[in-house]
């Protein structure tokens, strides 16, 4: 089974073209571009205690 959202994503993405827009739309721009930020962090931190609990699952003890 392939899930193509598991393969690294290597495409820059595409820039918009901030000049026409209004301070309000950069506004809700910036806005809408934070809260990708904070849902991406949110799955980093997600997906490093996952690897965590592998991790110490895996453990031998000395």
């Amino acid at each position: 089974m392939f899930d193509p959202e598991l393969e690294p994503q290597k495409k820059t993405p595409k820039l918009r073209n901030l000049e026409p827009m209004s301070v309000d739309e950069l506004t809700v721009y910036v806005e809408e571009m934070k809260a990708e930020i904070v849902r991406t962090e949110a799955e980093i931190a997600k997906k490093k205690a996952y690897a965590n609990a592998a991790s110490s699952f895996f453990k031998t003890k000395s």
